[in-house]
Order: structure tokens, then C-alpha cells, then sequence
């Protein structure tokens, strides 16, 4: 499923890496220990977070994840938003809680599949 399809019905705000909301989103990953995002993402994956600060670009960019999302309304510090644009990892932003934006999504990629 593309990136930009998700973005459309979850309604997510994009502050950075705007050319990348081609990427495919093959899964999903919920996670605010980066350590165990590293271990455990995998490529494709749309990851889902309230981690804010800039080394959520690097773990996104390491595993080559489709994007991040911030849920309940976090803004990402103004650093972080940089080095998305830098690295262009696409951050979006929710106004949903972690536990409605997985749901949600885990229903739009199990849906797409079976189209």
C-alpha cells in the first residue's frame, strides 16, 4: 500500500520528507525504544511512535522504514523535522492515539491485500 493512501485516510499531517509518500507500507511497527525498533522493524514498515527527537530519522533511515508516524498531536523538535527533510524520511503527525492509528492501519494494509 502507498505511504500517501494511509496518509489520506488517517488524515496525518506531513512535516517532512514530502517526495517519499510513494513508499510502499508492507507493515507496521509500534515502538518508542528505539533499540527495539532496530531489532525488531523491518523494511517497509510505517513505524508508530511519540518518540519526537532526532534520532527517530536515523532508526527509520537504518531500517528503511516507509515513515513515522506521531500520535496524540506530538510535534517532532525542529531538529528532527531537518534531518527528515535531510534524510527524506517521511514524519506525519496524528492527532490519534498509538492504539487507533495501528488499528487503523493494520485494517488499510490487511485490506489492500486482499484487493
Amino acid at each position: 500500500m502507498e505511504l500517501s493512501s494511509i496518509i489520506n485516510a488517517l488524515s496525518l499531517r506531513v512535516v517532512s520528507g514530502k517526495d517519499n509518500l510513494s513508499n510502499a507500507v508492507t507493515g507496521g511497527y509500534v515502538g518508542d525504544l528505539l533499540s527495539d525498533v532496530m531489532g525488531n522493524g523491518k523494511s517497509g514498515d510505517l513505524w508508530i511512535t511519540r518518540q519526537v527527537h532526532q534520532n527517530i530519522v536515523a532508526v527509520a533511515s537504518l531500517k528503511d522504514l516507509a515513515g513515522i508516524v506521531l500520535v496524540n498531536n506530538c510535534e517532532p523538535a525542529e531538529d528532527t523535522i531537518q534531518k527528515g527533510v535531510k534524510e527524506g524520511i517521511p514524519i506525519m503527525i496524528s492527532e490519534m492515539p498509538g492504539f487507533d492509528v495501528a488499528g487503523k492501519v493494520y485494517n488499510l494494509i490487511k485490506k489492500d491485500h486482499h484487493e
